[in-house]
């Protein structure tokens, strides 16, 4: 056993160690398909506050790498631990500490997964709506993240959701911020600081979620469409029609066929459209009451029809069911197939059109192939890269990069920054917004201990 380890259980019990052998492959990494995995010298599963606190201090203390672990669902490498550092797994700090049916909110610990709070929340008819694709998702995790998914476009990201926050700084201390309220002007926002800042300002311990009513019913819509800009059209009126959809995507025919034929679904739409269509838009309309739902289908319909929908199917509900959970397993999907990396670059919506055209141009430059999907309702691109040679991927993704901020758009609209992207964000990124964001990671944890690979810093980097 290390010698970091032999520290650590001075100050946790021993259950709560992991070293040597103890350690599985799991801990070693996330989802990300190019970051290298590597294995800490200590795991600790903190089942307190109290717990993290001591680990913290050790760790300021003899200046070690601390690395703070959800599920594991990540994809971009941001909780690969480091080399004789500590990683921090949550797996045991999973409790729903308590809704709160009049404030309407949730208070959770970071371990909880997404699939965990949908079942106690329902009971309740209320809902926490953020759903990235992944039911395994720890809260914890998706704050680190700032997770979006397919509900962004109703109800925004996780940073939307997130009221408040107990977190643990790299000295120990504990802090609170926010509550259980949705306004307050009283210093920096130190909640929304914390959120999508991917474990390297704090660790995140208690979270409390704003939660809302659950509708009962829900109807989706299938649209093939035979351009991509047909569809950039149709999507900004649809939002501005009051449709309210809780989803909105499209789905290029790759990765539709890809998706349909990996969970064995068949839509019945018929072959001359298919082989017309060109990408399609997936809509979900929600509402409380039955007979306004069919009146939203009907109103939405019609409207689709005059910006050029080659067709309306509103699918049964099972074969609904399937095909939003292909689109949520896309990334899997990508991977069963051999994709080599993937991109969630996210642009202003209207750009979308001149966007895939441009990485359709760059993927032909650089001898790649490049498929995708996305959440066109907020702009988020997703992309599947297939080149294996690492020098001619990074140069294509480098690009397809670069492409989007022209557009005004960012890197990352939900994965993060994590390892996968680090080199990408620090050559790409306003040098004097970089120096700020090591500015503000420096007065939060000026010896750099706190995920020291992913987004900006390494220890002993300057501020």
């Amino acid at each position: 056993m290390t010698d970091i380890a032999q520290r650590l259980l001075e100050i946790v019990p021993a259950v709560q160690v992991l070293a040597d052998g103890a350690i599985t492959d799991d801990y070693t990494h996330d989802e990300s398909l190019t970051c290298v995995p590597e294995r800490p010298a200590a795991v600790v599963l903190p089942v307190t506050t109290e717990d993290v606190v001591a680990v913290l201090r050790l760790a300021d203390e003899l200046r070690l790498s601390v690395t703070a672990r959800g599920s594991g669902t990540g994809l971009s490498g941001g909780c690969v631990p480091s080399k004789g550092g500590i990683l921090l797994s949550f797996e045991r700090m999973n409790r729903i500490l308590e809704i709160d049916t009049d404030n309407q909110v949730a208070v959770v610990q970071p371990g909880v997964t997404l699939a965990q709070l949908d079942e106690v929340t329902a009971a309740h008819g209320l809902v926490y709506p953020v759903f990235p694709g992944e039911s395994s998702a720890s809260l914890g995790g998706n704050v680190a993240t700032n997770a979006g998914g397919m509900r962004a476009v109703k109800y925004g990201v996780t940073r939307h959701q997130v009221l408040g926050l107990e977190a643990v700084l790299a000295t120990g201390e504990v802090i609170r911020t926010g509550g259980r309220f949705v306004k307050a002007t009283s210093g920096y926002d130190l909640t929304q600081l914390i959120v999508g800042s991917e474990g390297t300002l704090a660790v995140v311990t208690e979270v409390v979620l704003r939660l809302y009513p659950r509708p009962a019913h829900s109807a989706t819509v299938l649209v093939p469409f035979r351009s991509i800009t047909e569809i950039a059209t149709a999507v900004p009126r649809i939002i501005a029609s009051g449709a309210d959809p809780l989803v909105l995507e499209y789905i290029d025919t790759l990765s539709m066929a890809a998706a349909t034929a990996h969970v064995g679904l068949d839509l019945g739409i018929p072959a001359e459209v298919k082989d017309a269509a060109l990408a399609y838009l997936v809509v979900v309309l929600e509402n409380g009451r039955a007979d306004r739902l069919d009146e939203d289908v009907i109103a939405l319909s019609s409207l689709l029809e005059v910006f050029g929908a080659m067709d309306v199917y509103v699918l049964p509900p099972a074969s609904a069911a399937q095909l939003l959970e292909a689109r949520e397993k896309a990334f899997w999907v990508a991977k069963l197939f051999g994709a080599n990396d993937i991109v969630d670059v996210v642009v202003p919506r209207a750009s979308i059109p001149g966007y895939l055209a441009t990485v359709s141009h760059l993927a032909e430059e650089h001898a790649s192939t490049v498929a995708g999907a996305g959440h066109a309702g907020d702009g988020n691109v997703h992309l599947s890269v297939f080149q294996p040679d690492d020098e001619k991927r990074e140069a294509v993704m480098r690009a397809i990069f670069e492409a989007g901020l022209a557009l005004g758009g960012a890197i990352s609209a939900e994965h993060g920054i994590g390892t996968a992207k680090k080199s990408h964000f620090l050559a790409l990124e306003d040098p004097a917004k970089l120096r700020l964001m090591r500015g503000i990671k420096f007065a939060f944890d000026p010896h750099g201990i706190l995920n020291p690979g992913a987004l900006l810093t390494s220890i002993g980097d300057p501020p």
